[in-house]
């Protein structure tokens, strides 16, 4: 695999394990420094050490990214350790309570808006000049099929997805004039540690058939994407929402 990345720093939320943690793999084994910023700092060091024993770079930072001095003090942090910030994904999330809109308490909701909503305003609004002090570079935002579809009893999450794209495609014409490219990630049922702790075989199998592909997908898959929107090959693409959920858009 070319080693695009050479030279270039990334910050990727959300990262210790699942879809962030696949990216942040991908980052490395492709050249970069990575920044794996999560909340569990167990599950940091843990990608960071397969990272490092692969021959590549990558230091762990602690981040509740509900907080906008923490998200600040990644990017801070990853400047400090690797001399300038290029790229970002902000991946971070949760799924919230599986209930009716009218069944989620106001702090529920909160939750959720903040951790997968709130926390991309604040990415972006300490990314976004640390890029551009860089020279240039790119940011994915992690959205979701349900960015663009509804589903039943995940309100919250719902709308965090939509809304996720919406910011990507503003911010994306704010600032495409100074080199920075800002795209959004649409992934279908993905089988990752969110999704199978908390979801029983016979969902599973449901979940899966809802893709004409057959399965659910992988994260590997979803970070071969997101890397390919940071990388220079994607160049001409801005202000983007692409999908990556084996057809479960197209039907």
């Amino acid at each position: 695999m070319a080693r695009e990345f050479e030279g270039k720093s990334v910050l990727v939320t959300g990262s210790a394990s699942g879809i962030g943690a696949a990216i942040a793999l991908q980052l490395a084994e492709e050249g970069a420094s990575v920044v794996v910023a999560d909340h569990d700092s167990r599950g940091a060091q843990r990608i960071v050490k397969k990272i490092h024993d692969a021959g590549g770079e990558a230091k762990a930072f602690k981040v509740d990214v509900t907080h906008p001095s923490e998200v600040h003090a990644a990017v801070t942090f990853t400047i400090e350790a690797y001399g300038a910030l290029h790229c970002a994904v902000n991946n971070a999330g949760i799924s919230g309570p599986n209930k009716p809109t009218t069944d989620y308490t106001v702090k529920e909701w909160q939750r959720v808006i903040d951790t997968n909503l709130n926390s991309v305003f604040y990415g972006l609004k300490y990314q976004i000049p640390a890029i551009i002090e860089a020279g240039g570079g790119s940011i994915v935002n992690m959205s979701s099929i349900l960015g663009s579809n509804g589903f039943a009893n995940a309100p919250a999450y719902v709308t965090t997805k939509h809304a996720l794209v919406g910011m990507t495609k503003s911010s994306a014409l704010e600032y495409a004039a100074q080199g920075v490219r800002i795209n959004a990630v649409g992934p279908g049922f993905i089988e990752t540690p969110l999704l199978t702790r908390k979801t029983d075989a016979e969902t599973m199998e449901h979940l899966s058939s809802l893709h004409p592909i057959g399965r659910l997908g992988r994260a590997e898959e979803v970070a071969a994407l997101a890397c390919f929107l940071l990388s220079d090959r994607a160049s001409f693409i801005t202000g983007s929402y692409h999908l990556v959920d084996g057809g479960y858009s197209a039907q």
